[in-house]
């Protein structure tokens, strides 16, 4: 049976959900996966309620934000099995002896993430958890990630927020090194599979198939390097250079950046609504067994 699956864009942190495919693994669960581009992040969303598409992989924040927006209904966004489970943004910078701490940034040019909402509202929701005012720094949110890259290497900018592979260039550079990792907050919610309420109750056989082959994924990576999985995913990522692409593995898999696993945690999910509600971009309290479905949630 064939799911269309449409991916929110190509990015280094989605690496199971390649890895997933390469492996055979959907195959094995009697599923054939069509990848199918999105035009712009998000809008996979779009195709599927038009009946384009099964199923989306992206942030739950768009779930979120829906139920903050809509009433519930069948055509209402649900997410279900929590593959990326941390933020995968780092803040990186000239390289410094001292310790780096987030009150640095007070005063200073940084150039934070445009391409996509999370990363931002998440930076600035622990800013404020450390008594950081917002308003305190001198944030560009008009260039890319990596046009951010080319503004710290001229040093037009003190710091960019960015996630792999512009992490790892950066590195390999000599432009500067990592200060921050936003994983280093614990579990935010970050990459789920995302349908309707209606299109799970047609095809839930489907979509428990998914979710088998993609748990696969997480012994797997457990049991190989990033190397490996740099290796297995490369042909995803003909643009970056091997060894760019095996540094970036080896640091999310340092990072604990993937669970692969059914259920989405609680406690990731609240904290990034937190970030959305204390940001400004939701002004209600879209609870977790709304946006979860009821098949991906913790037991309380």
């Amino acid at each position: 049976m064939k799911i269309k699956l449409a991916e929110n864009f190509r990015a280094v942190f989605y690496a199971p959900f390649y890895a997933t495919k390469a492996l055979g693994l959907f195959g094995r669960e009697g599923i054939e996966i069509e990848l199918i581009d999105s035009a712009s992040p998000g809008s996979g969303i779009a195709d599927m309620l038009a009946g384009n598409i099964d199923v989306v992989w992206g942030g739950p924040l768009r779930v979120i934000k829906q139920r903050d927006q809509e009433a519930d209904s069948q055509n209402a966004l649900v997410a279900f099995c929590e593959v990326v489970g941390k933020d995968p943004f780092f803040l990186v910078g000239r390289t410094q002896d001292k310790k780096f701490q987030l009150s640095d940034l007070v005063g200073s040019k940084v150039g934070v993430v445009t391409e996509v909402p999370t990363p931002w509202l998440c930076l600035q929701q622990d800013l404020r958890d450390v008594g950081v005012a917002i308003d305190s720094l001198k944030v560009n949110a008009e260039r890319t990630m990596a046009e951010n890259l080319e503004a710290l290497k001229t040093g037009t900018l003190d710091y960019a927020q960015y996630f792999e592979p512009f992490v790892s260039q950066t590195v390999s550079s000599g432009v500067g090194q990592v200060l921050h990792a936003a994983n280093s907050r614990g579990p935010t919610a970050y990459t789920t599979f995302i349908s309707t309420r209606k299109i799970i109750a047609q095809k839930k056989d489907l979509f428990e198939a998914m979710i088998r082959a993609v748990e696969q994924m997480g012994p797997w990576i457990d049991a190989h390097t990033g190397k490996e999985l740099a290796e297995l995913v490369a042909p995803f990522y003909p643009h970056v250079a091997t060894d760019i692409l095996i540094q970036s593995m080896d640091r999310y898999k340092a990072a604990g950046l993937w669970f692969c696993k059914r259920t989405i945690s609680r406690v990731g999910f609240e904290r990034l609504k937190l970030s959305m509600r204390q940001g400004g971009f939701i002004s209600s309290d879209p609870s977790y067994a709304n946006c979860i479905a009821e098949f991906s949630q913790e037991v309380s």
